[in-house]
């Protein structure tokens, strides 16, 4: 199966939109054409010359990646460091670079999704939710028409609170208007003012779902001219977000959880805090660099947080009260690229998708 590579992208975005990264990160195509033909694509956590050497004898012309190998803008390709050199060679192989990275961070079904899913973790909600994300759809729309219209947005997913869908507010009243020279209306006479039943109806949509949204209301909408309102919001959003807290099957004491985190993460070492005098029950987790947590952790009542790249000074915020486990940054995101391929091959079935068996991390251990 051949598919366009902006056929690809247009999937994973969909999946995790770009403007869910965070500023510092770079994500999405970083080299290629979107209109190239895709036959192969290869799934990896980082891009190093053995992953594009395992590219190049697998005639893979895409490598998906999770860590961006361009962060900062390139002023020569000349191969002197790693990244150019990559870049380079990627170029004259014809392989495009892809990176999903804090876009994927932010998913409920991300990242920490799988985190917890390899953990056991129940009931996940996202630990810090981001804000400015949410928008409140108004819009008019005659008594009649009104749930022809909720219909069509409501197929996009809008209208999602939690575990709540198809969420609205309606209110009954008149709407007024005259047709001037030029209008083609639905309802009304040219250059006489019209009164209509109308109800307006107000809806949460997430960034991402606005032009699909207004698109589908404005298909079903009778009106030539509609009538709405998009108003950005500071709630926040409960589905997406840095890091996630659930709740263990069973409470386990604090030894038995390093046990477990060590076994399912697959890391040779667990380094934590004190341990801690009471069971393991509710477990925060954030996959990479997560010190910047612990305070919304403890916050939330976690006994246990699960992270990466903890310096000496953060393992004394645990106080006692939290136990704070450091599994290593690649160890916290290796099974991500598991996650990238599933969701690919569940929209692509047919299309070839290969998981890179490529270890690399950077760091080595001696034990």
């Amino acid at each position: 199966m051949t598919l366009k590579l902006k056929e690809i992208i247009k999937v994973l975005e969909n999946w995790a939109p770009k403007s869910d990264a965070e500023d510092f990160d770079n994500v999405g195509l970083q080299v290629g054409d979107p209109e190239q033909d895709i036959e192969k694509a290869l799934v990896t956590l980082d891009i190093t010359d053995e992953v594009v050497n395992q590219a190049i004898e697998e005639n893979a012309h895409l490598i998906i990646t999770f860590h961006p190998l361009i962060f900062k803008g390139l002023k020569q390709l000349s191969g002197k460091n790693r990244i150019e050199r990559l870049v380079v060679k990627a170029i004259q192989h014809n392989i495009a670079l892809y990176a999903i990275h804090t876009n994927l961070d932010a998913q409920l079904d991300g990242v920490n999704g799988m985190i917890a899913e390899r953990l056991g973790l129940e009931d996940c909600k996202i630990l810090i939710p981001k804000t400015e994300d949410l928008f409140k759809l108004k819009f008019f729309v005659p008594h009649m028409d009104a749930e022809k219209v909720k219909d069509a947005i409501f197929s996009t997913g809008a209208g999602t609170i939690g575990n709540y869908a198809e969420c609205s507010f309606n209110t009954e009243g008149y709407g007024t208007f005259k047709p001037i020279k030029g209008a083609n209306p639905t309802l009304g006479t040219l250059d006489q003012r019209h009164e209509e039943p109308e109800t307006k109806v107000e809806i949460l949509i997430q960034q991402k779902e606005i032009n699909n949204v207004l698109s589908m209301m404005k298909s079903a909408h009778p009106y030539e001219e509609v009538a709405y309102d998009l108003i950005p919001l500071k709630n926040e959003n409960q589905t997406k977000g840095m890091g996630q807290i659930g709740k263990l099957k069973e409470p386990m004491a604090a030894e038995s959880f390093l046990k477990l985190v060590k076994n399912q993460l697959t890391t040779t070492c667990v380094r934590h805090s004190d341990l801690i005098h009471k069971k393991i029950e509710k477990v925060a987790i954030l996959g990479g660099s997560g010190a910047f947590a612990i305070s919304p952790a403890k916050m939330a009542g976690a006994d246990a947080f699960v992270t990466a790249d903890l310096k000496y000074h953060d393992f004394f915020l645990a106080e006692n009260g939290i136990l704070l486990c450091d599994v290593g940054h690649f160890e916290s995101e290796q099974y991500t690229k598991n996650l990238i391929t599933r969701y690919l091959s569940e929209i692509f079935p047919n299309f070839a998708i290969l998981t890179s068996d490529i270890n690399t991390n950077p760091v080595n251990y001696y034990i």
